[in-house]
């Protein structure tokens, strides 16, 4: 079992950084090719160099461990019987890579018993770590400085609202619609989870698809801060790898003090 501890964070965050430069080893590119997977979503040389670099790296250190990658998809017959491994998007946001706007991460995850209980979400773009570990808690690293994440802030009078940039839903317009009063901002990837746990944002609800690589990282890094994440319809918390498929149910994400609002 892996040893949850700061040491922990600035491992994986090594290795997101490393991913973070072969992925901008191709960013600087004037062009590169881009191929569309069986779902249409996108893929570029740089999702696969990155996941090649993570998995080397995750397999090198915690032999024992398992990965799950959006660049490498396990059978539910194998990884039905995991009870630990480590869930990674070596792009998350390609659509914004492609777009070349900067809002991708690198997303690395530590599964338990189906909770995300450590997380890594890198902008390679801006240059901007957050770190997360049940019982260790969250941190921001910048230019080599970490600082604490911790989601204590007072309500706003006007809360404010973090989508997608990419996708957008008629159930997330009509619970806006539903929300009354609010501030909208429209974030790509993982970003959006991370905007709560630095306290610049209040609420992120999805209400279309995502899957389990798209939120692990950075829902194990918000609720290390002090927030929270879970499914839309039960309030339950948002787990992994409990069924087959990889689609996660609409959920809602939320800085504390929103929780039952």
């Amino acid at each position: 079992m892996v040893t949850l501890n700061i040491d922990l964070l600035e491992q994986l965050g090594q290795i997101a950084r490393d991913a973070g430069d072969a992925i901008m080893q191709v960013y600087g590119q004037h062009d590169f090719d881009i191929s569309q997977k069986s779902d249409d979503s996108p893929v570029t040389a740089a999702d696969l160099a990155s996941h090649g670099v993570i998995v080397a790296a995750l397999s090198s250190a915690f032999a024992d461990v398992p990965v799950l990658s959006e660049e490498a998809v396990i059978p539910w017959q194998t990884r039905r019987h995991w009870q630990e491994y480590f869930l990674i998007d070596p792009l998350d946001g390609t659509k914004e890579f492609i777009k070349r706007n900067g809002e991708f991460t690198v997303n690395i995850a530590l599964i338990r018993d189906g909770e995300a209980v450590a997380g890594v979400v890198y902008a390679p773009v801006l240059g901007r770590s957050y770190l997360g570990a049940r019982g260790v808690g969250a941190y921001l690293e910048v230019d080599g400085k970490r600082e604490a994440l911790v989601v204590n802030a007072p309500l706003r009078a006007v809360p404010v609202v973090v989508g997608s940039r990419s996708h957008q839903s008629d159930a997330m317009a009509g619970y806006l619609n539903t929300l009354g009063e609010h501030e909208m901002l429209s974030v790509g990837s993982s970003l959006k989870f991370c905007m709560l746990a630095e306290g610049r944002a209040d609420l992120y609800p999805r209400l279309g698809p995502t899957s389990e690589w798209d939120t692990a990282a950075a829902q194990a890094v918000l609720e290390s801060a002090g927030g929270q994440v879970v499914q839309f319809d039960t309030n339950e918390p948002l787990r992994y790898n409990s069924k087959e498929d990889i689609l996660n149910p609409w959920f809602m994400a939320t800085a504390p003090g929103w929780n039952n609002r």
